[in-house]
């Protein structure tokens, strides 16, 4: 770090100069009222009357918002000029100066501070305490109600009596018209020693966005090396900007990335490209694009548009630092209309992706979707019949299997029958579907046509009741809940599937008409599910405090129907039980639990188990336990904790029993300097089968003005549920966050 401390200040320098720093937020020039009166009282106050007043001994001049006090002072009534001496305090609208002399000219707010300390009231969003902003100036020019100018003076956040940062200014000017402030001669200062040198910067006030260059961010990773990035922002309109980010890696190169942003009442969008002209490791050129496009065409017709794109399969294994990126092994490219007719819904839809393969784990690639339209309706109470639509024409698309065109069609109708404390809906439907296929193998006809109806009755009851559990009353709820589904057999295994695989076994699902996901395979079904919920409810407030369910299947006859002839047939009477368990179990421990018990082999399928302890902001610890059979078996522990001192550690270690290695770690230090943050954090995941990266995070916030080095907050904030910012202050956010 020693070493390339000049560097980071050569960057910083260059950034600083022309960035918006928005946690830098003076406040605007504020004209005392010229209409109101002056009032002066003092010990001693004489003069010639509507000429001159000279007070001395508790001196306190008034003019609407504006105070002074001073030992002397001498008001003129034809130039409306106060000069005050010993001791001078001058407060307005929350803001405070205070030197060894003042002269001021109160109606136009022109004058000038000797010798002055200042106290300024940040700006700060909604939710976050307000930062003041103090430091002294030899002298502190006011120039109109809309100008200061400072010189020699200093600034920082930190309280009275804590100079662990501020920045040392030869000059500075704040127009408040233009809303802008310019230093020149100005070097940062951490712990007494200079960090970072600044010839000259401008920066906005009040949160404005600027074109200019950000302060850079610094780390590294095991795969890229020292990573250094000096992002240039471009503020084009209030609602459109650009961000081109050089991120130099020192083992493989230089990758240059842009990102233009815009927003508009009928439309959105963000446009992403990231190019290396030569990766150093690879010897090859790299690259990746992304477009989202939202667009409001009207009150009923809207569309979007998401296209990605890289230059090949390890681009994100290698050249990022985040795991749910990493792992990415499809990217869409999508584009769809959908217009609202009020009862109904009409949507036409382009979609291919992009398959990234790993060769130790090989995916198959998707269909493409090439077009597909849908029209779905919905009409409530027609008769005392709801009444529903679902269709779909859609063809799919493949480099190298079979292909064709699916076209469904599923009416249905139901009767809700609803008494208090009690439903019934009884429903009928008929699903129709209908192939015509290409390049499909031998013996399976071109044109395939699939009929049959679907019937089914869902019930409910409700019950309450008043209990107490450890001293405190509750309001319990039972929910017992009967579903009968019955659908007929038909021969499928001709009907290849294009977008249908096995949904989850989950407590929505036992609820479903369908075991598969998608159109190419409707399940034979002769089934009822038996299922009881029952709720804990705060009886002020009606707030659910606990909730736990159970839910089985029980299964009148034999499957017959499945996705091919590799899948078993289920024989089993009756599912496994499903059942959860989760809310909030004390005041600190919350609970969120899920199992999937086999009775027939007396083995659970799946188990999930959270529980978390957050007794306060800034300290939480989460368990997790997850297992699949045959899949999954991963522990998982997070933590954000205080050690004392101003010191938090934060960590994160979730390990994979099942292939005895680490998925995710993470582990780094917090410190709370009160005006200032300091992180240090080291990441380490699983990338791609048998290959794991790492990261370095080291970042310094300087609370209302900047942050500095590589941010890790985003990573913290996904590894650690709970994790909380200790300070109350919102530092260096982003200079277009006009999406928030």
């Amino acid at each position: 770090m020693r070493q390339s401390a000049p560097v980071l200040a050569l960057l910083f320098f260059v950034a600083a100069a022309q960035a918006q720093q928005p946690g830098l937020r003076l406040p605007a020039g504020k004209r005392a009222d010229a209409d109101a009166p002056v009032t002066i009282s003092a010990e001693r106050i004489e003069g010639i009357a509507n000429q001159e007043s000279n007070a001395s001994g508790n001196v306190l001049l008034r003019q609407g918002a504006l105070s002074i006090q001073a030992e002397r002072l001498r008001y003129v009534y034809e130039t409306d000029e106060a000069q005050a001496s010993g001791g001078v305090r001058l407060s307005r609208d929350g803001d405070r100066m205070s030197g060894s002399g003042l002269r001021l000219r109160l109606r136009d707010n022109i004058g000038e501070f000797d010798a002055a300390d200042y106290e300024f009231a940040l700006r700060s969003h909604a939710g976050y305490e307000p930062v003041r902003a103090r430091g002294k100036a030899d002298v502190i020019k006011l120039e109109s109600g809309d100008k200061y100018h400072l010189k020699n003076a200093t600034f920082t956040t930190c309280k009275p009596g804590q100079e662990d940062w501020y920045l040392q200014v030869r000059e500075l000017n704040l127009d408040m018209t233009r809303d802008l402030g310019v230093a020149r001669g100005s070097r940062l200062v951490f712990k007494g020693t200079p960090i970072v040198y600044l010839p000259w910067m401008d920066f906005p006030l009040h949160n404005q966005r600027k074109t200019g260059l950000l302060p850079p961010s610094v780390g590294s990773s095991g795969k890229s090396g020292l990573e250094v990035s000096t992002p240039f922002y471009v503020n084009l309109a209030p609602n459109r900007d650009l961000t081109i980010t050089p991120r130099e890696l020192s083992k493989r190169g230089l990758q240059t990335s842009a990102q233009f942003r815009y927003l508009d009442s009928n439309y959105d969008g963000d446009a992403r490209f990231e190019h290396m002209s030569n990766d150093r490791v690879r010897n090859i050129s790299r690259y990746a694009t992304t477009i989202q496009h939202n667009h409001r065409f009207g009150s009923n017709l809207t569309g979007y548009i998401n296209l990605n794109k890289v230059s090949d399969d390890n681009y994100f294994r290698d050249l990022s630092s985040r795991i749910n990126i990493t792992s990415q092994t499809t990217l869409p490219r999508d584009g769809m209309l959908t217009y609202g007719g009020g009862w109904w819904t009409a949507t036409a839809r382009a979609q291919r992706f992009q398959t990234l393969q790993d060769p130790a784990n090989p995916v198959i690639e998707p269909y493409g979707r090439l077009p597909q339209f849908t029209l779905n309706a919905t009409r409530q109470y027609v008769g005392g019949v709801d009444l529903t639509l679902a269709s779909e024409f859609v063809r799919f698309h493949h480099p190298t299997s079979v292909v064709g065109n699916r076209l469904m069609f599923y009416p249905s109708a139901s009767l809700p029958l609803i008494l208090p404390g009690a439903y019934v809906t009884p429903k009928l439907g008929f699903h129709t579907t209908s192939y015509s296929l290409e390049r499909n193998a031998a013996g399976t006809p071109d044109a395939i046509h699939r009929a049959l109806p679907i019937a089914s009755l869902d019930s409910g009851l409700t019950f309450e009741r008043d209990t107490s559990f450890i001293g405190q009353r509750f309001r319990q709820t039972l929910e017992p809940r009967l579903y009968y589904l019955y659908v007929p057999l038909r021969a499928q295994s001709a009907i290849p599937l294009f977008d249908t695989g096995l949904a989850d076994f989950n407590y929505a699902q036992i609820f479903s008409e369908n075991l598969f996901n998608g159109s190419d395979r409707i399940a034979d079904a002769n089934q009822l599910t038996v299922a009881a919920t029952t709720r804990i409810l705060s009886p002020a407030s009606g707030q659910e405090v606990l909730k736990a369910t159970i839910g089985q299947r029980h299964y009148f006859q034999n499957q017959q129907v499945t996705l091919n002839s590799l899948t078993p047939v289920r024989t089993d009477k009756t599912s496994d039980f499903l059942v959860a368990l989760n809310g909030r179990v004390s005041r600190n421990w919350t609970l969120d639990s899920a199992l999937q018990y086999n009775p027939h082999r007396n083995f659970f399928e799946r188990l999930g188990v959270g529980a978390r302890y957050q007794p306060e902001t800034a300290k939480v610890l989460n368990l997790g336990y997850r297992f699949t059979r045959d899949s999954l078996n991963q522990v998982d522990v997070s933590a954000q904790w205080p050690l004392g001192g101003g010191w938090y550690g934060v960590g994160r270690y979730n390990y994979s029993m099942r292939d005895s290695r680490l998925v995710e770690g993470l582990g780094g230090f917090e410190y709370n300097g009160g005006c200032w943050i300091g992180r240090v954090v080291v990441q380490r995941f699983a990338a791609a089968a048998g290959t794991a990266t790492s990261a370095v995070f080291v970042q310094l916030e300087l609370n209302g003005f900047s942050r500095i080095g590589s941010n890790p907050l985003e990573t913290l904030k996904r590894n650690i549920p709970g994790y909380g910012r200790f300070d109350q202050t919102r530092p260096g956010s982003s200079p277009f966050d006009f999406y928030e």
